[in-house]
């Protein structure tokens, strides 16, 4: 029986292992990688851990966006970096930015990405609304400034501009 446990336990451990992947995230303005981000569920949610340097010290507005593409896209006669990801992931169709937590406003509202004064980022984000199965085919996407999970006083948490930028396969 014991036996049996342990087999059953391993293949539980693979096929959670082999959901598990690997984000590629580029730095928008110079195109050069800024690292990996690894993707991971538990009973809590999904876990997002990153491997990043080079970028700016503090807190920054950390999506998931609706589109698999981080290319530049133009809008009001603009270039926009990372435009092509489109909006903050939104399948209930809210249209509100809010907590990671709440559950009236879009999924791919995450908390925010910490960066060090040393310009890495290396702790986990737990986004715990968010599957797995949520990912495929869209972008994660790191913004220059903060997120106050509101649309007030500035849209969409007022984190500005896309910094950082991964396509999700």
């Amino acid at each position: 029986m014991i036996k049996i446990s342990i087999v059953a336990l391993s293949l539980v451990t693979t096929a959670i292992s082999a959901s598990d992947m690997s984000i590629d995230m580029t730095d928008l303005q110079s195109g050069k990688s800024a690292g990996t981000i690894s993707v991971s569920q538990n009973e809590y949610g999904v876990v997002f851990t990153p491997n990043l340097s080079d970028l700016p010290a503090g807190l920054h507005g950390f999506h998931i966006h609706v589109n698999n593409s981080c290319d530049s896209s133009e809008k009001d006669g603009k270039t926009v970096p990372g435009g092509a990801a489109g909006g903050h992931y939104d399948p209930m169709k809210t249209g509100k930015h809010g907590f990671p937590w709440s559950t009236d406003n879009h999924l791919g509202d995450l908390p925010p990405m910490y960066v060090g004064m040393d310009g890495n980022a290396v702790q986990p984000v737990l986004a715990p609304k968010v599957k797995l199965a949520d990912l495929a085919g869209r972008a994660l996407m790191i913004h220059a400034g903060g997120d106050n999970h509101s649309d007030n006083p500035k849209a969409l948490g007022g984190g500005g501009a896309r910094l950082v930028c991964g396509v999700i396969n």
